[in-house]
């Protein structure tokens, strides 16, 4: 039986692990680095740069150096965090006939599962190299507050590396089985993901080799990227000030300060006091400026303290909607790199009232469950392993003048059923549309549309006398079933929620036919001649 691997698709950074024996390892790219940069680079050469070799092409050719992908798929182009990303980046994001998000690389228009998909593939061979085998299957993570779009996007991804995507599992679900796969004691525990684009917070108790969540909410544009663009923020101001030249319209610049931005961030969490020294980033008709700064950690607080402040009302909300009081959490586990930083620590601690548990890598944890995941799905693990999962979006359906009623709440463990019964708007009404929705809304307009589908054939009556009964059943891999049955008649009718990413089942078979063309034609030029 092959190597099966668990893959953080990260925003900033990815990383991987597998399974042996009854503990996780991570597998180290092709450099040798535990985490690989989320960064694919188009050089004007034709090539196709991925991680590192990405990233060091990031200043010189910034319009095709593509990073932060996972903050667009499964997206809407007209969506309000989009439009943000879109005045943000400095690569060309346009809008898909059907609305959805296509990059701008040169003359080709490319999704942002094809851009994923790269950097997954990246990691499939780096795993193929480091077993000396061909590696086809994976759990693949997600943030918890991923919608059902975001989630099919990013198993779509998977598809067209080449992966058979065994489960989609959330972030900070993979990161708590790292946590407490050989913990003894039983508890309630926190787990904080701040991490390169999204928040979310989890609350689960572990007992016995039962991993049971019962909440999570989040924050799925929230992350270090906006910690990074405050500094960016104040020092094109600062520039602006002392030079009076607006230096951000000239991408080759912003890419620097974004990369010493980063960089300054980092070392904040270790110092008090870093310099940002970016000679000759502008210039006027006396000539080339420079920019020099120092920067305090505490100033990069003052900067970015409402950021941290975002995550408190949604911890107070998992805490709530868990059902235990706060004093009832006994650990609290940090996963992300933005958890480095010491305000977000401090916070954490005020709001739990303890310290946060440090055991983990906050880079590598979330892949290492990921990796256990798989074992659990295998087999492999000689105690048992349950993981009970939750919804973190309700679903439901909409009602008259623009209603959205839930069938299935929020934080619902998984697999479960649920049935609740409607009934017509008008006399003799022979026909009813089950839209179903995803989202937390009363009104069905701001939630996400996942399907659509008619019951016909009702039997006649007055309004609101026929009784039709809609039931929805979610499986543990979270595939939605759901029907509705007009009691009178015993006419019924059913659909499968495969919720679409924006890529057609066709469109995707034929990215993945192009993609192994592609791979075929490389490994033939790149292969040894053969003699005549």
């Amino acid at each position: 039986m092959g190597h099966v691997i668990g893959i953080d698709l990260g925003t900033t950074y990815s990383c991987m692990a597998y399974l042996i024996g009854e503990s996780a390892k991570v597998i180290p790219n092709l450099e040798g680095a535990p985490t690989t940069p989320s960064m694919v680079s188009f050089t004007s050469s034709g090539e196709t740069l991925i991680g590192n070799l990405a990233m060091r092409q990031a200043v010189t050719n910034p319009e095709n150096t593509l990073f932060a992908i996972k903050r667009l798929i499964g997206r809407k182009y007209n969506s309000p965090e989009v439009s943000e990303t879109r005045r943000r980046m400095p690569y060309k994001i346009a809008e898909a006939p059907n609305g959805d998000i296509l990059i701008e690389v040169g003359s080709q228009l490319i999704t942002p599962q094809e851009i994923s998909a790269k950097i997954l593939g990246y990691l499939k061979s780096c795993a193929a190299s480091y077993f000396g085998e061909e590696v086809k299957d994976a759990v693949v993570t997600v943030p918890a507050h991923f919608d059902d779009h975001q989630r099919q996007a990013t198993k779509d991804a998977g598809t067209i590396a080449g992966l058979n995507v065994l489960r989609v599992i959330n972030e900070p679900t993979a990161a708590s089985l790292a946590y407490g796969l050989n913990l003894k004691k039983a508890g309630a525990v926190a787990v904080f993901d701040l991490g390169g684009g999204t928040f979310d917070i989890t609350i689960l108790e572990i007992n016995n080799g039962v991993f049971h969540v019962l909440a999570t909410n989040g924050d799925s544009y929230l992350g270090g990227e906006d910690f990074d663009r405050r500094i960016v923020d104040w020092l094109l101001e600062e520039f602006r000030k002392d030079h009076k030249i607006d230096i951000s319209p000239d991408k080759y610049a912003l890419q620097r300060i974004k990369e010493a931005a980063e960089r300054a961030k980092r070392e904040l969490s270790f110092t008090q006091e870093t310099e940002i020294n970016l000679p000759f980033i502008g210039s006027d008709a006396v000539g080339s400026k420079h920019l020099r700064k120092s920067l305090s950690r505490s100033l990069l607080e003052e900067l970015t303290k409402d950021l941290v402040e975002k995550s408190i009302p949604l911890m107070r909300l998992a805490i709530e909607e868990s059902g235990l009081k706060l004093e009832a959490i006994e650990d609290v586990i940090l996963v992300g790199g933005q958890t480095r930083m010491p305000l977000v620590r401090k916070r954490v601690a005020e709001f739990f009232q303890k310290e946060p548990n440090d055991k983990l890598n906050p880079d590598e944890s979330v892949a290492m469950g990921a990796a256990i995941q798989s074992g659990i799905l295998r087999g492999e693990l000689n105690e048992l392993v349950l993981l009970l999962d939750v919804t973190s979006l309700s679903l439901g359906i909409e009602t008259e003048n623009n209603g959205f009623e839930k069938i299935i709440d929020k934080n619902t463990t998984i697999p479960t059923k649920r049935t609740k019964p409607f009934t017509t708007v008008e006399h003799d009404q022979r026909r009813v549309r089950i839209h179903v929705l995803q989202g937390e809304n009363h009104h069905a307009s701001e939630n996400t549309s996942l399907a659509m589908f008619d019951l016909v054939g009702i039997s006649p009556a007055p309004a609101g006398v026929p009784e039709i009964d809609v039931t929805f059943e979610i499986d543990a891999d979270g595939i939605v079933k759901v029907s509705a049955r007009d009691i009178s008649s015993g006419r019924e009718q059913k659909i499968l929620i495969q919720p679409s990413s924006g890529l057609s089942r066709e469109e995707l078979n034929n990215i993945v036919v192009r993609e192994r063309e592609k791979e075929a034609k490389e490994t033939t030029s790149n292969g040894k001649k053969g003699l005549l």
